[in-house]
């Protein structure tokens, strides 16, 4: 039927016609990819999901970025890219993927590291050292696992469940101290 009324109007006027019988296969064209654009969006969220196996709300910091600066807040992370400075989200997981450079003090409820970082980490109830992990600083939770093949140079300290996010500012800021002299000074005690 679409032909039909097409060839009826360029029998009445033939050179323009043709041009408005172009624009209206394109108007049906818009109206068909709207459909298809909404549910190219769920997929693309799913397909973020998997990446990071935890809580339907994670920020991703993708490889080839670099954030330097301090990131806090409540959200878990997920670091693939490279970041520089504090990261404190202490209700949340910040994972450390296996692109992920990070030059950062990290404080969150847990800490899973599967790339390198350089500072000190603190887990409010677990620490996880993939098995290509490379890490170098102190650290502190209650719990912790260390994969075959995983890199450690600092010092570990276990606390209780309760005390890790009850220590002082103070002594955190006496223990981050020393380890850094610790790292500078090269020697392990």
């Amino acid at each position: 039927m679409w032909n039909k009324s097409a060839e009826a109007k360029p029998s009445s006027q033939a050179s323009d016609t043709s041009v408005p019988v172009i624009p209206a296969p394109p108007a049906n064209a818009q109206q068909t990819p709207s459909a298809p654009v909404a549910p190219p969006t769920p997929q693309n969220s799913v397909q973020v999901n998997p990446i990071v196996p935890s809580s339907t709300n994670v920020t991703t910091i993708a490889a080839g970025l670099k954030i330097s600066g301090e990131i806090s807040g409540a959200t878990d992370l997920y670091i693939d890219g490279e970041t520089q400075g504090k990261v404190r989200l202490p209700s949340a997981r910040v994972s450390v993927g296996p692109n992920g450079r990070v030059q950062a003090d990290i404080e969150a409820r847990e800490i899973i590291i599967e790339g390198t970082v350089l500072g000190n980490l603190k887990a409010g109830e677990r620490l996880h050292l993939g098995a290509a992990s490379r890490v170098q600083g102190s650290i502190l939770t209650p719990r912790i696992a260390i994969e075959d093949g995983a890199r450690l140079r600092g010092k570990v300290e276990m606390v209780r469940s309760g005390s890790s996010q009850s220590n002082s500012s103070a002594e955190t800021a006496a223990e981050v101290g020393k380890a850094k002299a610790m790292s500078a000074s090269g020697k392990d005690e």
